[in-house]
């Protein structure tokens, strides 16, 4: 928990990821991916929200010289939900000069915007714009200390030299990650069904984020990525599962509910997850949390859902406590549906790091953070899948 151990590198003392995936079936018959995603909706995640209303108003400009001129930095409301019970959060997106057909990176923040954007007057909790940096910069030095310099603030200027745009917003002021808050702000929705779980509503909102991004003629709506981090990393895997429109996905660290396999007895398990944050999962979860066997998928059949389209995981060596050594064998099974679209899958070692792989492994050293490291990566991965505009027949949306 601590970030103390290690995580094993052997994988093949441990048993493969069960039940195995019916590749065939899968990516022949949308009758077999529909039943996948009904399996997740009724045991771990509960309903996507199909149809939940989105809509969004105008950007607005709130530093037109941002990063010394190099691009704007761009505001927007987005609400999800009817009624009064209807919420409403803030997107921000930096916009390099002259954009026109970019690709985009979406992320969802733990931090507020605040934290993203330091010292700009983007908008706060209270509806004021930011006078403050972070978290108070006695606790941002803490904070950043632990989970590294990227846990809140983003690195615009690296994703500009890249050639991509940046959006992100804060998940926790859409619905809140707070057990007594999450359940009323769910029920007030007004949708017909309602998101099952908090992480199937940030996975929502990652498909409402695209749709309001997608209608912008600065970026090409075939080269959106998402990215996640942790919580925020599991959300980004079930979005790109029930939405095709995100063309790569960025699951950093996502642990169990993400791409730890439910079945391992290392790490957080589900059983410690549903007593913790019980709002994440749907509460169907708890009758599965004793003996995860029972559950008639694993998340190797997650990962699946969003083949062919390029997948990043991250992990790292001290993460033992988001198990990097199950998730890489669910990749392994899950890659099985990539080579069967023609795509790369995976090698055969658990250390071996191919960003220009359509099912990408990354592990280093240290434990639960966004360092350095990892952006590096991050960027090598989307510069190999998104950074030229694609025309190969192979770099297809899933269906």
């Amino acid at each position: 928990m601590l970030g103390l151990n290690y995580a094993s590198l052997d994988t093949d003392n441990k048993p493969a990821a069960t039940p195995p995936i019916d590749v065939t079936a899968l990516i022949s018959d949308p009758a077999e991916r529909v039943r996948l995603k009904g399996l997740l909706e009724e045991t771990l995640y509960g309903s996507w929200p199909e149809g939940l209303p989105v809509s969004f108003s105008d950007w607005r400009i709130i530093v037109p010289d941002y990063l010394e001129g190099r691009g704007t930095l761009e505001e927007m409301d987005i609400t999800i939900g009817a009624d009064a019970g209807a919420r409403t959060f803030q997107l921000v997106a930096a916009f390099p000069n002259g954009a026109v057909q970019a690709p985009v990176v979406i992320a969802q923040t733990f931090g507020s915007n605040c934290a993203t954007f330091p010292e700009q007057p983007v908008t706060s909790l209270d509806g004021d714009p930011c006078t403050i940096r972070d978290f108070g910069k006695f606790a941002g030095m803490i904070i950043s200390a632990v989970f590294g310099e990227y846990i809140a603030e983003a690195p615009v200027d690296l994703y500009f030299d890249a050639g991509f745009a940046y959006a992100s917003f804060h998940a926790s002021d859409f619905i809140p990650d707070d057990k007594d808050e999450a359940g009323p702000a769910l029920e007030g929705l007004g949708g017909d069904p309602n998101p099952g779980s908090v992480l199937m509503a940030w996975a929502y909102a990652f498909s409402a984020a695209v749709t309001a991004l997608e209608a912008d003629e600065r970026l090409d709506n075939e080269r959106m990525a998402i990215l996640g981090h942790s919580r925020h990393g599991k959300a980004a895997l079930l979005a790109a599962a029930w939405d095709p429109r995100i063309d790569a996905v960025i699951s950093h660290q996502s642990g169990f509910g993400g791409a730890a396999l439910s079945r391992s007895p290392s790490g957080e398990r589900l059983d410690r997850m549903v007593k913790s944050y019980p709002h994440w999962l749907a509460p169907s979860a708890a009758a599965y949390a004793a003996d995860p066997a029972r559950l008639p998928f694993d998340q190797h059949h997650l990962l699946a859902l969003i083949a062919p389209r390029p997948l990043f995981l991250g992990n790292a060596r001290r993460d033992v406590w988001s198990d990097p050594n199950s998730s890489y064998r669910a990749a392994i099974a899950a890659s099985k549906v990539w080579k069967a679209y023609g795509e790369t899958g995976l090698k055969d070692d658990i250390t071996h790091f191919d960003p220009a792989a359509d099912i990408a492994y990354f592990l280093r050293p240290g434990g639960h953070s966004i360092v350095d490291d990892d952006i590096e990566a991050f960027l090598a991965f989307l510069s190999a899948h998104l950074g030229t505009k694609p025309e190969l027949p192979n770099r297809m949306r899933a269906p």
